[in-house]
């Protein structure tokens, strides 16, 4: 997750909030939205084959389109991805690359 720290930083303007996440995201003070949004992300990333109608009902009652929906499970999916092709082939972070 260190290499996305920036990112999150620039998004959030706020340390302390990007330090609570990091720590939990389910007691980190994020609004019902969100947390439906990062917990369908969770689920998706470490258990895909449970995701089921009930979990795009969650997120459609916390507020997310039709086309919200499709967007997080696409960004959730593509991240995998990635991280699953660089782990594969033992890509390391570039020397350059200092975290926060």
């Amino acid at each position: 997750m260190t290499h996305h720290r920036r990112g999150l930083r620039r998004l959030l303007k706020d340390d302390d909030l990007v330090a609570r996440i990091e720590t939990d995201y389910r007691s980190a003070g994020l609004d019902d939205r969100r947390l439906a949004m990062l917990s369908y992300a969770e689920k998706l990333t470490k258990s895909p084959s449970a995701v089921d109608k009930d979990d795009v009902a969650t997120l459609k009652n916390a507020g997310f389109g039709d086309a919200d929906v499709l967007a997080i499970a696409e960004v959730t999916a593509y991240y995998a991805y990635v991280n699953r092709i660089a782990d594969g082939l033992g890509v390391e972070v570039e020397p350059w690359f200092t975290p926060d």
